[in-house]
């Protein structure tokens, strides 16, 4: 598995370079296979990174994509959603399904509780027990943290037990607990994970300059469910205006562009 380096400051994106950067999230329960398939069809055309989709929904999935000619687009998929507390055994289980139904990318809840009552340990050891499972089929694993949860130093804890069970990806929400993606997240993210790891913000990003100050702040992921904006916004603005601004410049403070 070869990470993929941030962009720079500086850098110029392309349409495809925001789309290689979206896994987007089918999560809702009240989703019917037909609309799962539906979408997962029209982001497969759009070339995007991923659609991470339920569990079950893994092999309907996967088999869709196939139908979509030369499509690069993966299927990722949650493992412990939404409240990370399922044993270790059903995570691994689950994990392992999965990855037989074509799954490449696993999205990994921690134990929220066992983290935030100090047991480090244990969710380190739940996180490397799914991280054995899926690097062994080659596959990525991201841990979500549900920062909206958690305080600085609980974040900081599960930098260290991500990175120490040897995760991909440290991910910040599910979108199922209130709040999503910060820039003082995925910054303090970035800044508690060797260079190895990788960032992904999932959560109230959806349009260009979020997405734009995430990467800037080292995010090579992001999560969500406006894939279709945030994919018309950059066609329209063109390159010019898709410039990965300095870490720290938010879109309020970021050049204004006009368009």
């Amino acid at each position: 598995m070869t990470r993929r380096p941030p962009f720079a400051p500086g850098s110029t994106l392309t349409v495809q370079d925001v789309a290689d950067l979206i896994d987007h999230a089918l999560l809702k329960p009240e989703l019917t296979p037909e609309e799962v398939a539906r979408s997962v069809r029209e982001l497969a055309g759009q070339r995007i990174w991923s659609v991470c989709v339920r569990p079950s929904d893994v092999a309907l999935a996967r088999e869709t994509i196939a139908e979509v000619a030369g499509s690069p687009t993966r299927v990722c998929t949650v493992i412990g959603f939404p409240h990370g507390t399922t044993s270790t055994a059903a995570k691994v289980a689950e994990a392992q399904q999965a990855l037989a139904d074509g799954a490449t990318e696993l999205d990994l809840v921690l134990n929220i509780g066992r983290l935030r009552g100090g047991d480090v340990a244990a969710v380190r050891e739940d996180i490397a027990a799914v991280v054995e499972v899926g690097h062994a089929a080659g596959a990525i694993v991201k841990v979500i943290f549900e920062t909206a949860l958690l305080d600085e130093q609980a974040k900081t804890e599960a930098c260290r037990a991500s990175a120490d069970a040897g995760a991909d990806f440290t991910k910040t929400s599910t979108g199922f607990a209130g709040g999503g993606a910060t820039l003082a997240d995925v910054a303090l993210m970035r800044a508690n994970t060797p260079e190895t790891m990788e960032v992904k913000a999932s959560g109230g990003v959806r349009d260009v300059a979020t997405l734009l100050a995430m990467v800037a702040e080292g995010v090579t992921r992001i999560g969500t469910s406006s894939t279709d904006a945030l994919l018309a916004e950059a066609e329209r603005l063109g390159p010019d205006a898709l410039v990965v601004p300095q870490p720290g410049q938010t879109a309020e403070t970021a050049p204004t562009t006009t368009y």
